[in-house]
């Protein structure tokens, strides 16, 4: 992999994955005269992922919630960055086998997070739209807008009719949002741009398989949440399971559903390595460790954020798989590996819960810290604050701030293109 050699007896820290835990977890050691730190992502920028629903509705640009991660660390020079794909890990050996060679560590912290979990289902892997990156959110308003495209010029009234339908699956906080936002966007802005398109015929529907939305918050958050998307004009159907989809219609245990979207937002499974031993894993594909953040079974080697599971009295089910965690996990870490090489006692994790929201549309959230509960525009506005203050870099966040208050005032989103990836050779005429 082409890294100088650790200066001075540096223990050579390896982190697999720049999301909110190896980020963290890198800028907190980065600088120390101790640690050689290789930071390793399939992408060459951190992405803030609760606004990628914002991406996929046209409500921000990719860029606002990306940011470059040679630039978090282009004074740093202990700090080496590689754009790579992890094949292999070797304990035993110390070695993280990568597409663009192999790297060895002193200690190997796996974030590499979690991917979008089909429960097994091939044919919904195939068909069905994930919002875990910039890509995905990016695949996902080109198909909502070409669709609207396809809409105006197909004769047939069901194919238009399954053109402009819209299913989520999957009623958290990821589902919640993005039907609020394609909700909001039929309502005030589509009619504008496609006189032509009798938007009443448009159908949002929010398909969940427990009995009620936000699980994971309060009953009284649930009720709100569930009353503002039907005064927002969303369908929601609940306790039910979706079986399969064609790419055409979707199929639960009561209907069919015609659509030509379906946004897959029902649940997340970590990513397993080869060269780990199957013990260290549990069902949903979590790495378990202890209360220091250790890895199972294993030396030198932990796991932080959604890819890690560690479980205690206040958390029997393990902890929830959301940013805060990642971050306090890595800051943890952090102190310790500090502690460890000044031969001082450890830290042990404790996950400070700091509590919960979700937006709705405008004006419409839901929040819940440990002293308080309430919803509506103050939710809203606290939402919005949180968030912005957690993207990574001053510019990015003027430009979200800028189109937020932009879109509140004016209704108007300018980000609605329909951008494919085009190599040179096929432009070229013979």
């Amino acid at each position: 992999m082409n890294i100088p050699d650790p200066q001075n007896d540096q223990t050579r820290i390896v982190i697999l994955g720049a999301g909110f835990g190896g980020l963290k977890l890198a800028r907190k050691l980065a600088g120390h005269p101790l640690f050689q730190i290789v930071l390793i992502d399939r992408h060459n920028f951190h992405q803030f992922q609760p606004l990628l629903y914002q991406v996929a509705t046209a409500g921000l640009e990719p860029s606002s919630i990306s940011f470059p991660i040679r630039k978090v660390f282009q004074d740093m020079p202990d700090v080496f960055f590689r754009i790579a794909e992890v094949t292999r890990i070797d304990p035993d050996s110390r070695e993280v086998v990568t597409n663009i060679g192999t790297v060895t560590y002193d200690r190997l912290v796996i974030a590499a997070g979690a991917r979008t979990n089909f429960y097994g289902n091939d044919q919904l892997a195939k068909h069905c739209i994930g919002l875990k990156s910039v890509s995905e959110a990016l695949f996902l308003r080109n198909r909502i807008l070409e669709n609207f495209e396809k809409s105006l010029v197909s004769p047939d009234e069901d194919f238009r009719k399954a053109a402009l339908s819209m299913v989520i699956v999957g009623g958290g906080p990821t589902g919640v949002e993005l039907a609020g936002a394609l909700a909001e966007m039929r309502n005030n802005i589509l009619p504008r741009e496609y006189p032509e398109i009798d938007f009443t015929q448009m159908e949002i529907s929010l398909v969940e398989a427990s009995t009620r939305l936000l699980g994971t918050m309060t009953s009284g958050s649930s009720e709100k949440a569930y009353r503002y998307l039907q005064n927002l004009g969303v369908r929601i159907v609940l306790n039910t399971l979706v079986k399969s989809y064609d790419g055409q219609t979707l199929v639960t245990e009561n209907e069919n559903i015609p659509s030509l979207c379906v946004v897959w937002a029902a649940g997340i499974r970590a990513r397993s390595f080869e060269g780990l031993p199957p013990e260290i894993y549990q069902s949903n594909g979590q790495i378990m460790t202890d209360a220091y953040n250790r890895v199972n079974l294993l030396e030198n080697v932990y796991a932080i954020g959604d890819i890690a599971a560690f479980r205690d009295t206040r958390y029997p089910r393990g902890l929830p798989q959301v940013a805060p965690v990642a971050i306090q996990q890595a800051r943890t870490l952090a102190t310790n590996l500090l502690r460890e090489s000044r031969q001082q006692k450890l830290v042990p994790f404790r996950y400070r819960d700091k509590g919960a929201m979700a937006t709705i549309g405008r004006n419409l959230a839901v929040v819940e810290l440990p002293f308080i509960r309430f919803g509506g525009v103050f939710a809203w506005m606290t939402w919005m604050f949180v968030h912005l203050m957690s993207i990574v870099g001053i510019k990015n966040r003027f430009f979200v701030f800028i189109n937020w208050v932009n879109s509140y005032f004016t209704y108007n989103l300018s980000l609605r293109l329909i951008i494919k990836p085009r190599y040179p050779d096929q432009d070229k005429t013979k």
